[in-house]
Order: structure tokens, then sequence, then C-alpha cells
């Protein structure tokens, strides 16, 4: 308690607050703008440590990380446009509620909840660091190809309408991820002679693509009928001391969730809010009125993205091993200041340890703080028209897919995305589905390849490893669930019909 009294009162000091005040307003404007990533924001600002002390100048990473991650949910509830990847399950439920006119209550939930989930990844990471790092570290090829097994399982959750429809999607997508080398062997794949396919699709182009621009073709189809939204009244948080009671468990639950996905290197924000989600509405008592409009489901999704910034800085922290893209970045920040990530960190540099996680607990105050009051600045968009802001989202939609690898290439992916996201919602073909199976099936193949090349083509180990036989029994009775219910609500409807 003592160290980390010590680490909180080295940020808290006005230079470093001012610049982690600066810090959280900058990533929550990276976060918004599609295509600038919460990564972006955190490489772009290495410079601007250099001068720094090891405390304040990754205090100042953090609190980027932070505002980055959380910015995500502007365009995503305003405009069903997710600034990152992580805010992709939060247009689910977002969106609706804006077009229902309450778009302040969604921004206002949304912020509250992000709080709360950066709280919660805070207290896991303070107390239990060492301990999930060593459980993070027995997850092998055969345990992250069993959890991608049950990843994918959400397809089937966040499907609305059609099961065959949302599994046809899903398919679309993880055909996608076959072009470009294939992992492990290097083999080329429905390159077509194209050395820019070699890499295959980068993911927020193709995100971009498929959310952002999709919605910009919809809107000039119907011919910027509705120029000026309706703009709602903005008052309190947006969530009142009984609705927070009342999703305590969706809030801990969710934050939980993003936190522990977090820890497991390589797996992504995306994949935590969308797994979120999915628990969220098996949990939940009305799981037909997710994507409606639920607040429910836009907590699960907020939570859980925040959460994962606490979790993805267990493995960098206690092993040295980024989680994700942002925190390799923030590894190198940490080697440049002459500090060297790993186990022996925890007795060589506590002061910086506990300095990062009283800087996560400050950055996440400071970020509800920032978003709160500038909740009725970002309501606002609604009172743009669409023929105006709609080319504008467009010029930065483009210029964020060019900033990913300064290629025009990744300009055309956002169109040809964006043109095959709006021809296949005409034939009512849900693009949720589709960007699991994108995220999910690259991360699924490369781990069971390792997995078959370790075991010598041996699929045993997948049902004789305790953690691995633990996420296939959690599949089986996902769709297991999945079918019952919908056997079940086909019976009722049958017994309806008759009576």
């Amino acid at each position: 308690m003592g160290m980390f009294l010590t680490g909180l009162l080295a940020v808290l000091n006005i230079k470093t607050l001012i610049l982690m005040i600066i810090g959280v307003a900058v990533g929550i404007i990276f976060g918004s703008v599609p295509g600038m990533t919460a990564t972006m924001a955190v490489a772009l600002f290495i410079p601007v440590t250099f001068s720094m002390d090891t405390i304040p100048g990754m205090a100042v990473m953090i609190a980027l990380y932070v505002g980055g991650i959380s910015g995500g949910l502007i365009p995503a509830i305003l405009l069903n446009m997710p600034g990152t990847p992580s805010s992709i399950a939060t247009t689910f439920d977002g969106y609706p509620l804006t077009q229902q006119g309450k778009g302040g209550k969604a921004l206002g939930t949304a912020v509250v909840v992000s709080f709360f989930g950066g709280v919660i990844s805070f207290l896991i990471l303070s107390f239990a660091s060492p301990l999930l790092a060593k459980i993070a570290l027995k997850f092998g090829p055969f345990e992250y190809f069993s959890l991608m097994l049950f990843a994918l399982t959400i397809i089937a959750t966040v499907t609305r309408g059609s099961f065959i429809m949302g599994i046809v999607s899903g398919l679309i997508g993880m055909v996608f991820t076959f072009v470009g080398m294939a992992p492990v062997d290097g083999v080329d794949r429905f390159t077509f002679g194209l050395y820019q396919l070699k890499g295959g699709f980068s993911l927020l182009p193709v995100l971009i693509g498929l959310f952002a621009v999709s919605e910009i073709f919809k809107a000039a189809e119907s011919g910027f009928k509705e120029e000026i939204q309706e703009v709602p009244e903005v008052s309190g948080f947006g969530m009142t001391f009984q609705e927070i009671k009342e999703q305590a468990v969706n809030i801990f639950r969710s934050g939980v969730v993003g936190t522990i996905v977090g820890i497991l290197p390589g797996i992504g924000g995306s994949t935590a809010s969308i797994l979120s989600y999915s628990q969220a509405k098996k949990a939940s008592k009305t799981p037909e009125k997710f994507g409606t409009g639920i607040v429910d489901g836009l907590i699960a999704s907020e939570a859980a993205n925040n959460g994962l910034t606490g979790g993805a800085l267990v493995p960098l922290l206690a092993l040295g091993i980024p989680g994700d893209s942002t925190t390799a970045v923030l590894l190198g920040a940490l080697m440049i200041q002459g500090v060297q990530p790993g186990p022996l960190l925890f007795r060589s540099n506590p002061d910086v340890i506990y300095g990062i996680f009283g800087a996560l607990l400050i950055a996440n105050v400071i970020m509800l703080l920032i978003e709160f009051f500038g909740i009725k600045i970002f309501i606002n968009i609604l009172k743009v028209p669409k023929s105006i802001l709609l080319p504008i989202v467009f010029i930065t939609c483009a210029l964020g897919a060019f900033a990913v690898n300064n290629t025009l290439f990744d300009v055309w992916v956002v169109i040809i995305f964006g043109i095959l996201g709006y021809v296949l919602s005409k034939f009512g073909i849900q693009l949720a589905p589709l960007i699991i199976g994108f995220i999910l099936g690259p991360m699924a193949e490369g781990n069971l390849r390792r997995a078959l090349m370790l075991s010598s083509g041996s699929i045993t180990p997948m049902f004789t490893k305790p953690i691995s036989l633990l996420f296939v029994v959690a599949t089986v009775i996902s769709v297991g669930s999945v079918i019952y219910k919908s056997f079940k609500n086909k019976n009722k409807e049958e017994s309806n019909i008759l009576a």
C-alpha cells in the first residue's frame, strides 16, 4: 500500500497532471476519428517523453492510451461508426439509442461505465498482476485455439433475425482472412500476383469500410432526406444511481471480462467488447432486445473495452510481453526510458510499477470529467446536416486508412469494403457477424496450425489440457443453448399459430 501511495504521489503534481489532461484529451480526439487509433496517439507522442522522468513520461503515455480507447464511443454512438476496433460492439445498441432520441443518455452511460471498467481493471492490475501473468503463461496454441473457437460462437449470439444468415455473414468474414500469406508457413493465398495483398487486409481499413463508408452510401441513397436530427437534452451523467445499482452485475462482469481478455497477448479490444456483449446477452432476461437500443449491451461493450486497458498492462509489466499493439508501443517507451519490463521489474523498479498503476486510475478520472463535460459538445454533431457531415467523415476515413500503412491501397480497401457492406445490407446480411469472423478467423487458424505442429498433427491435447478442455466444454454449452433456444422459440411460434 505504501508503494502504491508513493507511485500515486509521483503522478499527483501540477506539471504531470496538466500533461495527463492534455494526453487524455488528445487520445479522445484520436479515438473519435475513424482510423486514428490509441496506438497512433501513443506512438506520435513518444518523442515528447524523451526529456521527462520515467514516471511522468509513462503517465502521459497511459493518459493517451485511456483517452484513445474511450474516444471511440463518440462516433460509435452518434454515427454508427466505431472510432476504434474496441468500440465495434458499442454500435450495436449505442446507435439505435441515438435513433430513438437518447443519444445524450447513451453517451453519458457509456462514459460512466467506461470509468467503472477502467477502475475494475486498475484494481485487478494492482492486486493480482504477478498471479495473472503466471496464468497467462499457461496459455499455449491449443488453449488459444479453444478460446477462439468459443469466441466464434459469439456469431450466433449477436445475430438478429435469421440464424443461417448470421452464420453466412461470419463465414464471409473468415473467407477474407485467407487472402495473403498463410500463418506459420507463409504460403501466398489468393494474392493474384498483387504484392499489396501479401499482408492480407488490415483490420482498420476493413472496419472503417464496413461500418463507416457503408453508412455514408446508405445516407447518399436516401438523398440526405434527414438533414438535421433532433438533438436531445443532456442532463447529468446519463445514469441515475438506481440504474447503476441495477446494472452493477453487468458492469462488474464486463469489466472483468475485458481485463481477462486484455491479459491474453494478441487477443485485442475488439474481441473483449464482443465477448462481453455476448455474455451480457446470454445473462439477460430480455436477450431479444439486444441490438435494438438497450443500455445493457452498451454497458457491456464500454465496460469491457476500458477494462482492457489495465488487463493489457499485466503481461507488459510482469512478463515484458505486449498484450496488444498499443502496449507494444508502450513497451518501446519504457525501454527508451531505460526500464526493462519483466518479472524482475516488481523488485528492481517498484516505484515505476506503482506510478503506472496510479496513472491508470488518474487517467480514468480525467477521462470521466473530460467526456462528461464534453457530452454537450459531442451531441452537437447531430445538428450538422448530413450533406456536410458525411463528406467530412468520408475524408477522415480515407486519411485514417492511409495512416495505417501509409499506402493508397488501404484507401481502396476502405471503399471496396464500404461497397461490400452496403450490398450485403441490401440482402439482409448483418455486418456484425462478418467482422467477428474477420477478427477471430486468423487467430483461430494461426493457433490451430501451431498447435498441430507441436503435437505432430494430433488434436488430442485439445481435450487433455485442462484450460483447453474448459473452453471446448464452454463452446459446446454455448452452441447447445443457442440451438435449444431456437428450437424452443420455434415451438412457441407454432403453438401460437395453432392457438
